[in-house]
């Protein structure tokens, strides 16, 4: 049994992994968001033509009653999904769309189900083939609109298909027998294309986030690059609202081009990373340090951070004051520093690096931290 289980949930139920969980489950809303709005008119418009076929000896809360509910939730549903079209997906919404669309394929899936059933059972050997289709033609459409679900696709056509196919291989009649056949390899089949989809569909969203991640990761150092650092600063300028505080910081080396000169561009690189490890450790998660190219940084501080309280550039001088150890060399490293506060020296980002870039280079004219009520500015030699 255990054995069964692990295969089940390896190969049919795989763990989709966390860094994607939320994009998987906003690609599957989506999906669903799009498809079942006419998967609700089909279900709403095929009642009339569910109540006339009834048998008539079946009790009216089925033959009747049943349809009749399945076609008011299906067109509630439909104008509740036209109600919601655009509205933001977040991940908190898909995942809630996702076990509502669970729960209420399978309650309506039961209610057909039944309704199949017990018509099947109290009509005459000829009528039977219809009610099979009938469901088989609403289960696999579900399943079709649930592919991106796979348990509700699974549910959807073990709760459909089940019933009537037993039924149907069951019978003694050799038709219904190989009609019923068919259907059970059909839904094999469907259910081997949603599982490869799935996969597909994992592959898929993690080469996106791969792509998206080489996108904004400077290669040398594995920071941040200058895309991802403008992407976040104006993020920040978006949701910043009234008292709000948070600052920038661009950091340029001193004496830098002479380490690549005589050590070589391999000791230079590795300069690089040791300094980019420093700026980390000095910053860890109250800011974000990024690498805007060559031997320059940039670094933000967001707002509740609490490095908003310190001298930020006295802070991140101090961290790369010390000589680094370079394949046995002591190697030392001169830094320029330019902070611009938010909203105090600009409200845009182009404001911001402006201020930040002119106390940078204020910061390379003397040997002494200057901070006025403009810019702040620092260095180290």
């Amino acid at each position: 049994m255990t054995g069964v289980y692990h295969w089940l949930r390896t190969r049919v139920f795989p763990p989709v992994p966390e860094e994607i969980r939320d994009d998987v489950a906003v690609l599957r809303a989506q999906r669903i968001e799009t498809l079942t709005p006419a998967l609700f008119l089909l279900l709403a418009a095929t009642t009339p033509t569910a109540i006339y076929a009834g048998v008539a000896t079946v009790h009216p809360i089925v033959r009747v009653g049943f349809p009749v509910v399945l076609a008011v939730v299906g067109v509630l549903g439909f104008l509740f999904l036209m109600h919601n079209r655009g509205r933001r997906m977040s991940p908190r919404r898909a995942r809630r769309m996702i076990l509502e669309a669970t729960w209420l394929s399978g309650l309506m899936g039961a209610m057909c189900s039944a309704w199949t059933v017990i018509n099947w059972l109290a009509a005459p050997p000829a009528a039977h083939s219809y009610y099979a289709m009938i469901m088989a033609m609403g289960s696999l459409a579900t399943a079709y609109c649930l592919s991106s679900i796979r348990f509700a696709t699974f549910v959807n056509l073990g709760i459909g298909l089940v019933p009537v196919s037993t039924l149907m291989l069951t019978s003694g009649i050799p038709a219904e027998f190989a009609s019923g056949a068919s259907l059970v390899l059909a839904t094999l089949f469907l259910l081997r294309m949603v599982v490869q989809q799935h996969g597909q569909l994992v592959d898929l969203l993690q080469l996106q986030r791969q792509m998206r991640k080489l996108a904004h990761t400077d290669p040398l150092t594995g920071l941040p690059n200058r895309r991802a650092f403008d992407l976040r600063l104006e993020e920040e300028i978006a949701k910043a609202g009234a008292g709000t505080r948070f600052a920038i910081a661009l950091l340029d080396l001193d004496g830098f081009k002479p380490v690549n000169d005589q050590h070589g561009h391999a000791v230079g690189d590795q300069l690089l990373c040791a300094i980019a490890a420093r700026l980390m450790r000095a910053c860890g998660d109250d800011a974000m340090v990024a690498r805007q190219g060559g031997d320059e940084f940039a670094i933000l501080a967001p707002a509740g951070s609490p490095l908003l309280a310190t001298a930020l550039a006295d802070h991140i001088l101090a961290a790369l004051a010390a000589p680094y150890r370079i394949d046995g060399r002591a190697i030392r490293v001169g830094a320029s520093i330019g902070v611009a506060s938010w909203p105090v020296h600009g409200t845009t980002s182009r404001k911001l690096f402006e201020t930040a870039d002119r106390a940078l280079y204020a910061a390379k004219a003397v040997d002494r931290v200057e901070t006025s009520s403009v810019e702040s500015v620092g260095r180290i030699a």
